[in-house]
């Protein structure tokens, strides 16, 4: 066997030393390209964090006001400064019900499909409000469901307008079709003028008949731990094959 020509091992020592700085090349523009991405997913994670702690606590609030003594219905004073903050606290009003008034918005609960009775009720302390008296199944809706007479005392929870209809379905107030409990389009259709910009879910009745009180679900989805462990491990994985990639050494 001859010696390589001088020329051809030189030819070779220019094609490794193009290879390698090709690829620190790419391994330079892979990294800068990966970095961001790290660390956009700790920015998620983080974020997940944070809303965690900020679910903890308004399921906390929530907590503490189902606990609570109930309280008078708020006011018109109170109307303009009622916020979600608000929703769940246990209520407590007086009055009497407006007889012919009711109506019947579409809701599905453990007892199966059916409508809410919402009646409006002016309390003792003159503004209008609308009760949740309950939940009746479908066959019901349309049979008379008196609402008691005389004067009434009604507990239950603040729940705030629905407006403009339920889940790809809009409230139709001509046809009297309704699958959200739109306040504000409630009071015009059965003409109670201004009405307070929420309504009482009432507590379960006493007796074992209908409307159903006491359905309300209050449940706060709480994933946020889960998805910031997701975040994290994700940049973690991510960061690991940025910095395998580093420092693995050149090819000869």
């Amino acid at each position: 066997m001859g010696d390589v020509p001088y020329e051809r091992q030189h030819d070779a020592r220019d094609s490794g030393q193009r290879e390698r700085h090709v690829t620190k090349r790419q391994r330079l523009g892979l990294t800068a390209l990966a970095l961001p991405i790290v660390a956009g997913l700790v920015w998620l994670g983080v974020w997940q964090v944070h809303r965690l702690a900020w679910k903890r606590a308004l399921i906390a609030q929530v907590d503490a006001r189902l606990a609570a003594a109930p309280v008078a219905a708020p006011g018109l004073n109170r109307w303009p400064t009622l916020s979600a903050g608000d929703a769940y606290t246990r209520l407590s009003v007086h009055g009497r019900y407006l007889a012919g008034r009711t109506t019947f918005t579409q809701a599905v609960t453990d007892l199966g499909p059916g409508y809410w009775v919402m009646t409006p009720l002016v309390s003792d302390r003159g503004f209008t409000l609308l009760v949740n008296r309950g939940f009746v199944p479908q066959a019901m809706k349309g049979r008379p469901i008196p609402a008691p007479s005389g004067n009434a005392t009604v507990t239950g929870l603040l729940r705030l307008s629905e407006p403009r209809g339920g889940f790809l379905r809009a409230n139709d107030p001509s046809v009297d079709r309704w699958y959200s409990r739109d306040v504000a389009a409630i009071a015009a259709k059965r003409r109670i003028g201004p009405a307070a910009p929420y309504f009482i879910d009432a507590d379960a009745a006493t007796s074992p008949g209908w409307p159903r009180g006491g359905l309300t679900v209050i449940r706060f989805p709480n994933n946020h731990l889960q998805y910031a462990l997701t975040w994290f491990a994700m940049a973690a994985a991510l960061a690991g094959a940025v910095g395998w990639m580093a420092l693995r050494p050149p090819k000869d």
